[in-house]
């Protein structure tokens, strides 16, 4: 009885946890179809106005453009560099190696206003600010320590003798990375990569102190809601939603997934 009582106590607390992240959001997507220009219960009438608005503003379609071409080109950029680091960390012993993933790893702690203002500085002194580019490198920058730990968590789960046996087997590094440790680590690269590309869609203090007139989808939305109160905020949000939520997503399926098959 007693553990049944505490079952139940777990799952109604999990389930107040998600109702407190989740509610704001489906709120946000519900008065999204409202016809009502604030956002008030009881609601209007239902209405696709602010998607209509939306989907015929150039402005709008630009910064989804650039966001997309951002967060893919992160996600390539990140994963890369993600696996390089994470590989050197599993295969190669050397002076300096905790001090070196320290510093790996640490972007993500920095204050993203610290981490905004750094990169612009850093991006104005060679002349870098403002284009496209210059956001793929920010947000590479703050992604890839994410992707270098999925990758990292990967890589210690798999058996140690099997590249040495490769090598053995007359097989050269680079093909043993090509043969062994590659589609080994396939899941998590994938899963690297989706949730790259949904960090760079999200993030929006560091893209908007060096996009200059690149803006991104995030972007967009900070200004609008900056100037006043626009329904259409919640349908462009919607969007995000959506899009970050499908790229997180297929980041576990494909972790879990493939993991649990490998054993």
């Amino acid at each position: 009885m007693g553990r049944k009582v505490s079952n139940g106590l777990l799952y109604a607390y999990v389930f107040a946890i998600f109702l407190f992240i989740f509610a704001p959001i489906v709120f946000s997507v519900i008065f999204s179809f409202n016809s009502d220009r604030f956002p008030t219960i009881p609601l209007g009438s239902f209405t696709l106005h602010w998607y209509d608005k939306i989907w015929s503003d150039a402005d709008i379609w630009k910064a989804a453009r650039t966001s997309l071409i951002v967060s893919f080109c992160t996600s390539i950029l990140a994963t890369t560099l993600g696996f390089a680091t994470a590989y050197s960390d599993y295969r190669y012993n050397f002076r300096f190696k905790s001090a070196y993933l320290v510093l790996v790893l640490l972007p993500p702690t920095i204050p993203l206003i610290i981490m905004a203002l750094a990169m612009l500085a850093w991006l104005s002194k060679i002349g870098a600010s403002g284009q496209v580019w210059s956001i793929i490198i920010a947000h590479t920058v703050l992604t890839a320590p994410f992707a270098m730990a999925i990758i990292r968590l990967r890589l210690h789960q798999i058996d140690a003798d099997l590249e040495a046996a490769a090598w053995n087997l007359g097989a050269n590094r680079w093909r043993a990375l090509r043969e062994i440790i590659l589609p080994f680590c396939r899941p998590a690269i994938i899963s690297a990569a989706c949730l790259s590309a949904a960090i760079s869609f999200d993030e929006f203090a560091v893209a908007w102190f060096v996009s200059g007139l690149n803006k991104t989808i995030p972007v967009v939305i900070l200004e609008i809601v900056t100037g006043n109160i626009d329904p259409q905020v919640n349908a462009i949000g919607s969007f995000v939603f959506i899009t970050s939520m499908t790229l997180v997503v297929l980041a576990q399926i494909f972790f879990f997934r493939r993991q649990n098959r490998s054993f």
